[in-house]
């Protein structure tokens, strides 16, 4: 026996008509729904017509099966197991004509179809089956062509908004509109970054997002609307976040998902536009503040009146702070968000304080009596979502006007580096407080300072050899500790004997130091200096 043919599409059809709205058309004015009232919002997409036993096989979700009984004449028994083999196929519902072939359909059918919501019809006689295809196929064309007449008109008006230069609030205001509902851009944190609409809707909108999140999917139904829609805003492999709709009526339904959906398309589109806007105007932002620390920016009326073209008073007493990440931090993944995480931490700390990011640190530049300090920690606190990676801060002296700031800059940068040699990552260091390790970090000729290094540790500056390294560890211990050797042995785990044994050998490679002050302080800083290599 030949398959069943398909009267609709084998296409997916996006959108319906319901069971309830299928027993309004006028061929099926006497059909009378028998069970399965709860499912009479399931959808109609197609239509198809049960005449071979082996039906199972050949129908699809969505569809109305409609049968006289025939290939269920001889085994009767099946109609109990029919109702829930459907439903798991996903059909919408069956229409039976009885008498022809099945007398009468089992009350066990007609009480499963009620427990799953699965609608069974009963068809009246004299109505064939080529008037209701017809009739309900039309119905479905009709509504699909309106439908895609509707999301075709929205699709141009949100187009148009892209084309005029609107942003998410120009999307959700025309998205109300076109739906009359309230609407929320929502970016990948949760945050509201625009809403439209009544109000009173719009705060229980932004309440429900506050309180649990907005929607993660469509959550779609069987053709009942429902208060909230939710679909994702993405561009470039990236989710940027959610548009989420809301109506107080619960009158959202499968055809506003889809222009929901092109909605968060052009959303897409509107928020990488920004993206590309920010990346140029971040690019002329560091380039400038470069310019500005390297001295390289002109006078500093000219650097005053650049500076105040991006929102930043350079003309006021200012500290400069200078964040690196710490070297086992993925540079490629955390340095933007490195940025992102200073530059809200300057705007709630110093909406006028400069902020920017270069290929390897961020600097900012804040009001002198702002605590640097509390700035930074308040930084780290949001960078602690992207670990392992961590940054260290240096703050230099409050620098009185533009012409200082190259040297402020140079002493933020100092402060940061060797704070982490000192600290380690995550250093907030001051310049001020870097003691000793500030007047080294004054030297410009690094190389005279290393020569120094050579000349006065000997054999003990090559970090090559681990018993040089051990012999230079019980070196800094002892001077550490004033030469005290039973503090020195306590630290170091070491029998007296022993390290009266070290001591002489070192002073055998680098002189008497026990008796020469003036020694002891070239060792000490030829230390200092070893401790700060690479900075």
């Amino acid at each position: 026996m030949e398959p069943p043919v398909r009267l609709a599409s084998t296409g997916t059809i996006i959108h319906g008509v319901s069971v309830g709205e299928v027993l309004g058309v006028s061929t099926l004015a006497e059909a009378r729904l028998i069970a399965g009232e709860s499912g009479l919002g399931r959808i109609v997409q197609r239509l198809n017509v049960m005449e071979v036993p082996d039906i199972l096989a050949w129908v699809k979700p969505h569809e109305l099966l409609l049968t006289t009984g025939y290939p269920l004449r001889n085994t009767p028994q099946s109609l109990g197991r029919l109702v829930a083999d459907l439903d798991e196929r996903g059909l919408a519902a069956l229409a039976i004509k009885l008498g022809r072939y099945v007398d009468e359909l089992p009350g066990e059918m007609a009480e499963q179809a009620d427990r799953l919501g699965f609608p069974l019809i009963l068809l009246p006689n004299d109505v064939g089956f080529d008037d209701i295809l017809n009739q309900v196929l039309t119905d479905i064309l009709n509504r699909q062509a309106a439908v895609l007449a509707r999301a075709e008109e929205a699709h141009r008006a949100l187009v148009q908004v892209v084309l005029a230069g609107g942003g998410l609030n120009e999307v959700t205001a025309e998205v109300a509109q076109l739906l009359d509902v309230s609407v929320a851009a929502v970016d990948g944190a949760g945050h509201l970054l625009a809403t439209a609409g009544p109000a009173a809707h719009v705060a229980v909108l932004r309440e429900s997002i506050s309180r649990e999140g907005p929607p993660t999917s469509p959550a779609r139904t069987s053709g009942r609307g429902r208060e909230f829609a939710s679909v994702p805003v993405l561009a470039g492999g990236h989710h940027h976040g959610r548009i989420v709709a809301y109506s107080a009526s619960g009158a959202i339904r499968e055809s506003d998902v889809g222009i929901l959906e092109r909605a968060a398309t052009v959303a897409a589109l509107v928020v990488t536009r920004q993206e590309a806007v920010n990346a140029v105007e971040s690019k002329y932002r560091a380039d400038f503040l470069r310019d500005v620390l390297t001295g390289r920016a002109g006078t500093a009326e000219r650097v005053t009146t650049r500076a105040r073209a991006f929102g930043w008073d350079l003309a006021r007493p200012v500290t400069v702070l200078v964040a690196e990440l710490d070297p086992d931090g993925d540079e490629r993944t955390a340095q933007d968000r490195l940025v992102s995480c200073w530059t809200a931490a300057i705007r709630r700390h110093d909406p006028r304080g400069a902020v920017a990011g270069f290929s390897h640190e961020v600097v900012a530049v804040v009001d002198a009596s702002i605590d640097a300090t509390r700035v930074a920690r308040d930084a780290a606190s949001a960078f602690a979502d992207v670990p392992p990676a961590t940054f260290s801060t240096g703050t230099s002296r409050p620098s009185p006007g533009a012409e200082t700031l190259p040297e402020a800059y140079s002493q933020a940068l100092k402060a940061a580096r060797v704070g982490r040699q000192l600290h380690g990552p995550g250093a907030v260091a001051h310049f001020d407080q870097l003691g000793v390790y500030r007047l080294l970090s004054l030297v410009n000729d690094t190389d005279e300072l290393h020569a120094f290094v050579r000349e006065t540790l000997g054999p003990l500056a090559s970090e090559d050899d681990g018993e040089n390294a051990d012999l230079r560890r019980t070196l800094q211990v002892l001077l550490e500790t004033n030469l005290n050797v039973a503090e020195t042995a306590r630290r170091l785990h070491f029998h007296y004997n022993t390290l009266r044994y070290r001591i002489g050998k070192l002073e055998r490679l680098l002189g008497n130091f026990t008796d020469d002050p003036h020694l002891r302080l070239n060792l000490t800083l030829a230390l200092h200096v070893l401790r700060m290599r690479g900075i």
